[in-house]
């Protein structure tokens, strides 16, 4: 593949609750970047005001997770300053991450989703059976997510989720597997199955090395495999993404399986999916990060 940049800025860090993650995720990049043979500069995000981007900078490689880094907001600056960048351009992040309208484009898609509904404020009480999945319209990393089990922990939940902002979405909690597919220029990776400690994968199961076990490739007939990678890829069409992403889903017992949301900037640190997913398929780490950013444009 014929290389189109050669010093580029691996945005990192950020002002959102995500922040430690993607600098995590940002200095992993910048190192396979430099493997691959780029001339790779790290750049800390620490205002949205404006980017410190060094001169002679010819590509951006975003790994920015959570506001201003997945919701279109440094897309957008990048787009102004006609750098190419990586993923998604402004529009898809914005509809992505806000998952009160995500699911609004899926559910238009025919993309099979949990029941479930957007709250501006706090009804008194659950508006759907429990148990279910109480969350923050606008956060990744399971920040201000909570299952509810019992009425008398609908409160507590919703203000917690209320307190980031934006709406509060809720749906109806789907048992079974948890499973999440890697897209790479638009087609599905092999899929990844988390088993997390107690069935719960939150914020430290997500990043403590080794507290949760993967399985590449998930251990699922051929037929349901196909079937679901196919509807990543409907997701990843429907919210008119770019490059790379990654979409989970529940795989419940009766063999149904619901989409759970797109994340466009999909971590990059140890215990990351998306690199798991392109190593089963073959993809070694710094070839991924080449891929990715050779695709970059002004979106």
């Amino acid at each position: 593949m014929k290389r189109k940049f050669s010093r580029v800025a691996v945005l990192m860090g950020g002002t959102s609750a995500e922040r430690e993650v993607s600098l995590r995720s940002g200095a992993a990049v910048a190192r396979g970047l430099r493997a691959a043979g780029y001339d790779a500069v790290e750049v800390d995000v620490r205002e949205t005001s404006d980017l410190p981007i060094p001169a002679g900078i010819e590509a951006v490689f975003v790994a920015m997770h959570g506001a201003f880094g997945e919701d279109g907001g440094v897309q957008t600056l990048l787009r102004e300053r006609g750098l190419p960048y990586t993923g998604s351009g402004p529009e898809s992040c914005e509809r992505a991450f806000d998952k009160s309208r995500a699911r609004a484009a899926l559910a238009a898609a025919g993309v099979p989703i949990p029941k479930g509904v957007a709250l501006r404020a706090d009804p008194g009480a659950c508006p759907l059976p429990l148990p279910v999945f109480v969350k923050p319209a606008r956060q990744g990393s399971s920040i201000g997510c909570h299952r509810v089990d019992a009425p008398d922990q609908w409160a507590a939940a919703f203000a917690d989720a209320a307190r980031h902002g934006g709406d509060v979405v809720v749906e109806a909690y789907v048992p079974g597997r948890e499973l999440t597919v890697g897209i790479l220029a638009g087609a599905a990776l092999p899929i990844v199955e988390i088993v997390a400690p107690g069935g719960c994968y939150g914020y430290q199961e997500k990043y403590t090395p080794g507290l949760t076990q993967y399985l590449v490739p998930a251990p699922l007939p051929a037929d349901v495999a196909t079937a679901i990678q196919r509807d990543a890829e409907r997701v990843f069409a429907a919210l008119d993404a770019a490059t790379f992403g990654r979409v989970d889903f529940r795989l419940a017992p009766e063999g149904r399986w619901y989409v759970l949301e797109l994340n466009s900037i999909p971590g990059f640190t140890e215990t990351s999916l998306l690199p798991k997913a392109a190593a089963a398929a073959g993809i070694a780490f710094p070839d991924l990060c080449d891929r990715i950013l050779n695709d970059a444009a002004v979106r």
